[in-house]
């Protein structure tokens, strides 16, 4: 799979569905990224959907080191919605829409810098 060399690109990408990259295959998946790219608190995270997850990673590839930030991520195989904390560590919620799992992430955002 081909990764967006940055945030924009990322979110233009998945947004179209564009052959060849992450989750373009994936017909559940635009629903959520749909959901995700109308907060404009979430577009300055790199979206990185993964296994009927979308996570929000801080940098744009290439990776060093997993991304370890604490951000919460969506579990779009629903209704409902399940939002976790990394590592399935903790559930934070389940929602019976997207926009309510986006709003779930998005309380538990560290502070804009």
């Amino acid at each position: 799979m081909s990764e967006a060399p940055d945030i924009p690109t990322a979110w233009r990408w998945l947004l179209e569905r564009r052959p060849g990259t992450r989750g373009f295959f994936d017909d559940s998946l635009p629903d959520v990224v749909a959901a995700a790219y109308a907060e404009p608190r979430l577009r300055r995270f790199y979206p990185f959907p993964t296994h009927g997850t979308l996570h929000f990673l801080r940098s744009a590839p290439p990776w060093d080191e997993p991304d370890e930030d604490g951000l919460p991520f969506i579990l779009y195989a629903g209704p409902p919605y399940a939002v976790y904390t990394p590592g399935y560590a903790d559930l934070l919620g389940k929602a019976a829409t997207l926009a309510e799992a986006v709003a779930l992430v998005v309380s538990r955002l560290p502070p804009v810098e």
